[in-house]
């Protein structure tokens, strides 16, 4: 069980993380500003297991790796949306933090409720309903299970 943080339309990389916070050297120095312009207690508030869901276009701007990479350092379980930029998307990927398509769940839940999302059945369960998202391939589960794809990568070369 996780508490759902959610997000509009359109939410775009430069609300995830302003670019001002970009010249800080580290994610970890990077991450207490999360969502900073549209909920400034946000990184304060998020607890490891926890879930952004926002409705469409999630992700969209500039294709900075480090939006997707101070939500997991936050320890965001998952991202789920309506749809996704492509390339945040393909970046969440990368770095090991799951995004799910799931086109119901936005109209039925609010912000604070508490959700249990099963990755590999591909089921939010929020209030009572189950909500049924779109189920990752078994090559990106994969990926997404050894950490990203740089670390995927790196344990094939062992």
């Amino acid at each position: 069980m996780g508490t759902i943080f959610k997000f509009h339309t359109d939410v775009d990389t430069d609300q995830i993380i302003a670019s001002q916070y970009l010249l800080f050297p580290t994610i970890d120095e990077m991450k207490t500003h999360t969502f900073e312009s549209l909920d400034p207690d946000f990184a304060s508030k998020v607890k490891p297991g926890d879930f952004v869901v926002a409705a469409e276009n999630f992700g969209c701007g500039s294709s900075r790796e480090q939006a997707p990479s101070v939500l997991k350092a936050l320890g965001v379980r998952a991202v789920i949306a309506k749809s996704f930029a492509r390339i945040f998307y393909r970046n969440s990927i990368n770095i090991g933090l799951p995004v799910i398509v799931c086109k119901d769940l936005y109209d039925h839940i609010e912000d604070g409720d508490q959700m249990e999302l099963s990755l590999t059945d591909g089921i939010a369960s929020v209030n009572g309903q189950e909500f049924v998202c779109t189920k990752l391939p078994p090559y990106m589960q994969n990926i997404l299970d050894q950490g990203g794809l740089i670390a995927s990568l790196n344990k094939e070369e062992d």
